[in-house]
């Protein structure tokens, strides 16, 4: 491809890359990272402590593998993270997007179990 035929195409990346799209970026699930964010009618706190912890347990073995992958990602490439702010920023989006899995998936446990967050 020329420069010229590459022109259209830089141009057209970026007015994408700057467009909002309705839903987009997704907003991060609400924080609700302890039990006590937690309540249902009638329950005891041990009863919310319980459903957490088996939660939080859930959330930890369905996020494991994509941890340690990043986690071993990030260190065969410590060199280059701190020489890069590309792969800095790819370490930290793979953090968010860890997160933000972890907080959904806890959210939706929590849910399912008839809890709601605290307001």
């Amino acid at each position: 491809m020329t420069r010229v035929g590459a022109l259209p195409g830089v141009l057209l990346l970026a007015a994408c890359s700057s467009m909002s799209l309705p839903g987009w970026p997704k907003p991060s699930p609400p924080a609700a990272a302890s039990a006590s964010a937690w309540t249902r009618p009638g329950a005891a706190s041990a009863a919310v402590e319980s459903a957490f912890a088996e939660c939080r347990a859930l959330t930890d073995t369905a996020t494991h593998t994509d941890s340690d992958i990043d986690q071993d990602i990030a260190a065969s490439r410590s060199s280059d993270l701190q020489r890069s702010e590309f792969a800095q920023t790819q370490v930290r989006q793979n953090r968010d997007t860890d997160r933000d899995r972890a907080q959904t998936i806890l959210s939706a446990c929590m849910t399912s179990k008839g809890f709601a967050p605290v307001r």
